[in-house]
């Protein structure tokens, strides 16, 4: 479990990173093994308190604003840029 702990802490600096807050050599070639790490902890994770997490997973987003909560989630990981002006 503490590996866990320190693998999301990793891949906060590294999110961090791509949104221009930290600097980090690399932070591209870095970021998705990083979250690998952080999924497969998750997956065990689940394994060892008896959850079926496709299962739950599929659930979620089979509710009316499952997919929406998911791309919400999305929009506000994105960078945010300046509005331009016409």
């Amino acid at each position: 479990m503490q590996g866990f702990f320190l693998h999301v802490g990793d891949l906060m600096k590294l999110v961090m990173a791509k949104a221009g807050a930290r600097n980090v050599a690399d932070v591209d070639r870095k970021l998705a093994p990083e979250l690998s790490d952080c999924l497969w902890s998750v997956l065990v994770l689940a394994r060892s308190c008896g959850l079926d997490l496709e299962r739950e997973f599929l659930t979620t987003m089979a509710e009316p604003d499952g997919a929406r909560r998911l791309g919400a989630r999305r929009a506000a990981a994105a960078p945010r840029t300046k509005p331009t002006r016409p």
